[in-house]
């Protein structure tokens, strides 16, 4: 991958630092259709297709898992809760020293731990061992996440939300693709099958191995002389404490949402309609597939009319179906959770690009932060409804969570940034 690409004029207008990648490295042009932006990017969106679809397997054969094991879902949810928050732990660590100094290397390392907590989940011979097999998926999801979304950030070319949305469209993908996978090759030959899948993981860290070489030269590449300082407006705003709040409050909402689908749609189409375990692994594909989709959507999107309009939209405006969906029929159940999917979807790219605007220069300590919160919560959220689900039904669960999309309402606390510094831009600096 060739590292003889343009500079960015976006970055060095916003004066970033290591995070924005200007002050350790030539980064991209803005508007920049250059080939080597083109490889970095799809690159990264394959790795990151990887290394969710190996992550996906997981909640993916819960059933199988629940029946050899004989677990309860508190049981089934308590792995959700290792793979989320040992993935969310470091994070912001990996982030923040990443912004201090990069360390582009830890993508192929990070995929290593992926790799061993996959072959020892496939041999697994009691529970305690899924435990650690989980949480070693889960330490190589927090190693990879951060550093990869700088990498997606950097090749961006300054159109941050549709690099952010094409890099998560990889890892939406993967997701989506793991329950057809389980469907069609782990639940008839067993739990031993998923060893197979240690060759995805392989890919990646071959892949990962070649990204981290053309980050390295990018972030060793001096600078180029002659940059102006940022425009006005480019600090951080005030209130920024609130901000952060009300952002990783709707990011609450989502992905706890999200848990009681990707962690128990399938049991709750098995108990509601009685279907079949891989005709229900088929309509979670379908939802996966929606939020991929709905993920590519929103970061483009966000360009071009504003984050805050895309989070507020995504977030409260999937509230009508999410009141629907415990009382559909099955027929109805399924279109519904792809208009679910599609709309809730497009808010992450615009609140981790909206967070990484924010707080100028702090690229890797944002991704981290967001990405670590949005794992955490949702292995938080998945253990507790899988302990409601035991005390209750699996049906009462999507009866509470119905609500949740109306925190998106303190979307409206959120200030406008593309507006507030255009006009600071554009506002005359008063005379000495």
């Amino acid at each position: 991958m060739s590292d003889h690409t343009p500079e960015s004029r976006s970055d060095a207008g916003r004066g970033e630092g290591p995070g924005g990648e200007s002050r350790h490295g030539p980064a991209f042009a803005v508007g920049s259709a250059s080939r080597p932006v083109f490889l970095v990017l799809a690159a990264i969106s394959a790795c990151h297709f990887l290394n969710d679809m190996v992550q996906s397997l997981i909640p993916a054969i819960y059933p199988l898992l629940k029946a050899s094991f004989h677990l309860t879902f508190g049981q089934v949810g308590l792995i959700t809760f290792t793979v989320q928050v040992t993935a969310s732990l470091l994070q912001p660590l990996v982030g923040l020293a990443a912004d201090r100094r990069p360390i582009p290397y830890s993508l192929p390392v990070g995929m290593t731990a992926t790799l061993v907590g996959l072959l020892l989940l496939a041999w697994a011979p009691r529970y305690a061992v899924l435990l650690v097999a989980a949480a070693l998926v889960g330490v190589g999801s927090s190693v990879f996440h951060p550093e990869s979304a700088r990498v997606a950030r950097r090749a961006s070319g300054g159109q941050f939300g549709r690099a952010q949305s094409l890099f998560q469209v990889g890892g939406n993908a993967g997701q989506a693709l793991g329950p057809v996978l389980a469907a069609l090759l782990v639940l008839p030959r067993g739990q031993a099958s998923l060893a197979w899948f240690s060759l995805a993981a392989l890919l990646a860290i071959g892949l990962l191995t070649r990204i981290g070489a053309w980050s390295k030269r990018q972030v060793t590449h001096p600078a180029r002389p002659g940059r102006r300082p940022g425009p006005p407006g480019s600090a951080a705003p005030p209130h920024v404490g609130r901000i952060i709040a009300v952002l990783l409050a709707l990011i609450f909402s989502k992905y706890v949402y999200l848990a009681s689908l990707t962690s128990y749609y399938t049991f709750y189409l098995i108990s509601r309609f009685q279907v079949s375990v891989a005709t229900a692994q088929l309509h979670l594909f379908v939802f996966l597939g929606a939020v991929a989709v709905g993920t590519l959507i929103g970061g483009p999107v966000g360009d071009r009319i504003g984050r805050k309009y895309v989070i507020w939209g995504s977030i409260l405006g999937v509230l009508p179906f999410t009141l629907l969906l415990p009382y559909a029929s099955l027929r109805w159940t399924g279109p519904l959770t792809v208009v679910i999917g599609l709309v809730l979807a497009s808010a992450f790219s615009a609140i981790l690009v909206y967070a990484q605007e924010l707080i100028p220069g702090k690229v890797g300590l944002m991704a981290g932060l967001f990405f670590g919160f949005a794992f955490g919560i949702a292995g938080v959220g998945a253990a507790v409804l899988g302990r409601l689900a035991d005390g209750t039904s699996i049906g009462f669960v999507y009866h509470v969570c119905a609500f949740l999309p109306a925190i998106g309402l303190l979307a409206g606390w959120l200030p406008d940034l593309e507006r507030t510094r255009a006009r600071a831009r554009f506002t005359p600096s008063p005379r000495p």
